[in-house]
């Protein structure tokens, strides 16, 4: 997270800017926490889509949150950029959002920019690996656990610091579509608490703490259900 970065809206809500490529149960997931406050007091302020038809934009919609086609091209990251800052987005939340971000927009939004992934990273990411791929993989490698997994988005594909993660077992009869229905009702938990204690860390930083970078990610839940949060430092129950 960079130091002494204040929120755009000093004292108010923290922005949020959630990219998606498809049905939007996630980007649900985060509606339904801000109208319960269960985003730390931060506000979905955009919605943008890579692809032009989604559900996630008319759950967007339905919400009264403004919605925007940006079709795929060399110039995605550039405009996803300057949409956040039109919108004086704080946070960017990749939601189901399958396109690769590069550029300046990395950079500008470091340590500010989330990513959700289908798997326990570092296990199971990088390009090409989203969707049934991820669970097909991990079925194929004879895995015991599955989950999913909160991280900060930098230039290498799934690489970035986690922060949250979630597991679920692999069970004997398992397919690629019943793990995936499996770790998607957990992705719903891991990113609305991502996403507010990310926005809590930036309220810290605009109050003048200082902003410590992610610790080193420690060993992986041993057991089913249990938290790996790397923001604090802590392993702990759902929040």
């Amino acid at each position: 997270m960079p130091k002494g970065y204040a929120l755009s809206d000093a004292g108010g809500a923290a922005r949020i800017l959630v990219l998606v490529s498809g049905n939007g149960t996630n980007l649900q997931a985060l509606l339904d926490a801000e109208k319960r406050g269960g985003l730390g007091g931060a506000v979905i302020s955009g919605v943008l889509s890579d692809r032009s038809g989604v559900y996630a934009l008319e759950r967007a919609r339905a919400a009264g949150v403004p919605a925007w086609t940006f079709p795929r091209g060399p110039d995605l990251s550039d405009r996803i950029l300057s949409r956040a800052r039109d919108l004086k987005a704080d946070v960017i939340v990749l939601a189901g959002f399958l396109s690769i971000l590069a550029g300046t927009l990395i950079e500008a939004y470091a340590g500010r920019m989330v990513n959700l992934h289908p798997s326990l990273l570092p296990k199971f990411g990088g390009k090409g690996m989203h969707g049934l791929a991820v669970h097909r993989a991990v079925l194929a490698a004879g895995e015991k656990l599955s989950g999913c997994t909160a991280h900060l988005v930098t230039r290498d594909v799934d690489a970035g610091e986690i922060l949250l993660a979630r597991t679920v077992p692999v069970l004997p009869d398992d397919t690629p579509e019943r793990l995936a229905d499996r770790v998607r009702a957990e992705e719903h938990a891991v990113i609305t608490a991502a996403v507010k204690r990310l926005v809590a860390a930036l309220r810290a930083t605009a109050g003048g703490l200082e902003a410590a970078q992610p610790p080193a990610v420690p060993a992986w839940p041993p057991v089913v259900s249990e938290w790996c949060n790397t923001l604090s430092g802590e392993q702990s129950g759902c929040c």
